[in-house]
Formats: C-alpha cells, sequence, structure tokens
C-alpha cells in the first residue's frame, strides 16, 4: 500500500484558516441559539449546545484530516463521576463532551461574559468559579459540585489548571480530588496527546490520530484528596509515557 501523503505546511495553513472560521462561526451561532433554550431543562439545553462539539469533530476531520480514538469506554461507571483530565489543547473540551455522560464544567467565572458562546455556556449550568479568590474557590467547587454529583453528573476538572505543552507537567491541584473525597464520589483519570496535533496557543492543525485513555474508576472512600489526586496523577503520566512522541511536541 502507499504510504500516506504527508501535506506541506500551506496546506496545513489553509486547512486550519478554515477549520478556525467554521469554528467561530458555529460557536457563535450555537451560542446566541443555546440562550434561547432557557424554557427547556438544563439536559434538553445541553443536548442542543453539544451538536457544537459534534460538528467541530466532523470538521477536524473533514478539513484538517484530524481524527481521534478512544479507550476504555468499560471503565465509566454509573451515576456521578469527578473526571481529572490532561489539559493539552481545545481539543479535550470538545471530544469530553462527545465520549463521556453529560457534564458539568469547571470553569473560570469570566468566561460566562464572553458574548454569545459564553451566554450559551451559562445556560448549561457550568461550576463557575472565581479562580483569584484562593481557598475560596475551591470552597465554590464543593457547594457547587456536590449537588451536581448527587444529581448524576460528571463534573470535569482540569487539575493542571491550564494547557500544557506536550511532555510538560504541572503540579495538580487538589480542588477536583477534594470536591470527590468530601461528596463521596469516585474519580475518573483521562490522559491524551492533543498537545501533539492541537498545540496550545497555536493556530495549526496537524493531521493525525489522537489517542484518549479512559482510565479505572478511583475509589475515594477512605483516602485523603492527595492519595486520589497522586493516584492520578500517577495512571496518567503512564499512559503519557505511552501514547506521546516527542517528535511532534515542536514541530
Amino acid at each position: 500500500m502507499p504510504s500516506e501523503r504527508i501535506p506541506s505546511k500551506a496546506e496545513i495553513y489553509i486547512r486550519s484558516s478554515i477549520y478556525w472560521m467554521f469554528m467561530v462561526v458555529t460557536g457563535a451561532f450555537v451560542g446566541f441559539l443555546t440562550v434561547f433554550t432557557f424554557p427547556f431543562h438544563v439536559d434538553g439545553r445541553y443536548k442542543f449546545a453539544r451538536s457544537w462539539a459534534v460538528m467541530n469533530l466532523w470538521a477536524l476531520k473533514v478539513i484538517c484530516n484530524l481524527t481521534y480514538r478512544a479507550e476504555g469506554f468499560e471503565n465509566i461507571p454509573q451515576g456521578g463521576v469527578v473526571v481529572l483530565s490532561k489539559h493539552q489543547s481545545t481539543w479535550d473540551t470538545i471530544i469530553l463532551q462527545i465520549i463521556l455522560p453529560p457534564v458539568r464544567w469547571v470553569l473560570k467565572r469570566e468566561l460566562l461574559r464572553v458574548p454569545f458562546f459564553g451566554w450559551g455556556l451559562a445556560m448549561l449550568k457550568p461550576i463557575a468559579i472565581d479562580r483569584s479568590a484562593g481557598r475560596k474557590a475551591v470552597a465554590q467547587l464543593i457547594e457547587q459540585g456536590k449537588p451536581m454529583l448527587a444529581d448524576g453528573y460528571w463534573v470535569i476538572v482540569f487539575p493542571e489548571g491550564t494547557r500544557t505543552h506536550p511532555g510538560e507537567t504541572k503540579r495538580y491541584k487538589q480542588g477536583g480530588s477534594i470536591l470527590a473525597v468530601e461528596a463521596g464520589f469516585p474519580v475518573i483519570p483521562i490522559a491524551h496527546n492533543a498537545g501533539e496535533f492541537w498545540p496550545r496557543h497555536s493556530f495549526l492543525k496537524w493531521p493525525g490520530c489522537i489517542d484518549l485513555r479512559i482510565g479505572p474508576a478511583i475509589d475515594t472512600s477512605g483516602k485523603s484528596a492527595e492519595e486520589v489526586t497522586s493516584l492520578a496523577k500517577q495512571w496518567i503520566d503512564a499512559q503519557m509515557e505511552e501514547i506521546s512522541d516527542q517528535s511532534r511536541w515542536d514541530r
């Protein structure tokens, strides 16, 4: 079989430009329409807003030749879960809406003020916290997160706080683990190498196939938040060693 054609840098720029226009236009359009879903239950609003993620995964495949493969679906339990996920790219905020049960995002409160996109996001009842509040931010996370877990939703936390460059690991914050331990719900770790194809602060979307792995549930009963965070980090780091390709880190 002939080897797959490697696109030129110019072609990647063109394809990435087309995709960015698609992403911005659909984000503004769906975000604006989501505002008008306020009469419906939040689950109905979520299903509507999720269409943006579905469209963007399709566009990445068609326009940028960027696909994914996910493993570990057998690890998805019933009921509420706290997800501790690697955060390398905007891509993870798209894919987690598709492959997981209904989720609630932990995000910066300022995002809700972004015209159209933020307004629509507010309709989905995210956990919006003030990151500048220090320890009070964890209290906000627990106060808002507990009832959501009790209602069976998955709460997604990026323990590194911000997107990281491939090969880089930042100190894991304890907020998500504290929520899981205090609420008595399990933690699911997730690893992926999206930053090798859609890097943070990068305009380019490189063709290829992103690997994502869903880890086994970590029982939080009888464990401290530090122990839970350490177990999640150990699993994520081990998976990252297996799925990462250093030749793609600085292209």
